[in-house]
């Protein structure tokens, strides 16, 4: 199997640095696994790399989409493995670097994808439910699947109950699937005391407030219909809604986008624990880099 260098970990915690580190020194080129990088002119909320911090090495699936166009697992899974292709076929090492779990298992795995008839009228009956109600709704009809879906992720939600209206539940399909792995991968996860993550996660939204977020957010947004896109989803960019369209403060915004920030993070850890066999290290460490190359050499070289 072809080999694939994979980062992963939650958000805030350096991967972006590290990729670029690894690509340099391996003859790589990097993939997004990011599902809201790809959305051209939101660069300060999403962290998105900067040219300088690319330092040249050619990054995929990065500005690629305007914010209107829709993205998605499916398009990310067909997209990535062509990439990967073409980057190996031009003998370099695809690495694929970002925190979007579902993406990046999509694009390892034998995930597979079928095509499904959209029902207008089922669909526009769920968009009237609440979120609890949807959740009750997908407990009587496919309880298993409630055991890896937050209730109040309304979209996959709504996504598992078509899927069960279809005539194919998802735990039915996810059962079908082998869960095995198309390339020979070696997936580093990135992480350090939960504490200290958090302190970094609320100094990076400030920092992003410092570069421009708020305006950022204020040139995309001609319509209150401009938050119920896809692309508009992310967290640093859904929060605003309630500022621009309602009551709450800019302080107010930016201690919730932290909040919504570490939650993430938190499920960030535990899907990697739990969907992947991943090779975790603290990069609080002194030498974590060096042992994470290190590494990384031997798998390339066939002693991982």
């Amino acid at each position: 199997m072809e080999k694939v260098i994979v980062i992963v970990g939650p958000t805030g915690v350096g991967k972006t640095s590290l990729s670029v580190e690894i690509a340099k020194q391996f003859n790589g080129e990097i993939i997004s696994g990011d599902a809201y990088q790809v959305y051209k002119k939101m660069d300060v909320g999403t962290a998105k790399v900067t040219k300088e911090e690319t330092q040249n090495i050619l990054h995929h699936l990065v500005d690629v989409f305007d914010i209107g166009e829709d993205y998605n697992v499916k398009i990310f899974q067909e997209k990535g493995r062509e990439i990967i292709k073409d980057i190996i076929n031009r003998k370099k090492t695809p690495i694929v670097c970002g925190g979007t779990g579902l993406y990046i298992k999509a694009l390892l795995y034998d995930y597979l994808f079928n095509e499904e008839v959209l029902d207008e009228a089922y669909q526009k009956e769920l968009q009237e439910l609440s979120n609890e109600d949807l959740y009750e709704r997908l407990k009587r009809i496919d309880a298993k699947a409630c055991e890896t879906l937050h209730h109040n992720n309304r979209k996959r939600v709504i996504r598992a109950l078509m899927m069960a209206h279809n005539g194919e539940k998802k735990s039915e399909r996810l059962e079908k699937q082998e869960h095995k792995l198309l390339y020979d991968a070696y997936i580093i996860g990135l992480t350090m005391e939960r504490d200290q993550l958090y302190e970094r996660i609320n100094q990076r939204v400030d920092i992003m407030m410092q570069d421009g977020l708020y305006e950022e957010v204020k040139n995309l947004v001609d319509s209150k219909e401009v938050f119920n896109l896809q692309s508009m989803r992310a967290i640093g960019y859904k929060e605003w809604e309630d500022h621009f369209y309602g009551s709450s403060t800019k302080d107010e915004i930016v201690d919730k986008i932290k909040k919504n920030s570490r939650n993430f993070a938190k499920r960030q850890y535990t899907w990697f624990h739990n969907q992947m066999e991943v090779h975790w290290y603290d990069v609080a460490q002194e030498k974590a880099k060096k042992k994470i190359l290190e590494d990384t050499q031997a798998f390339l070289e066939g002693e991982k």
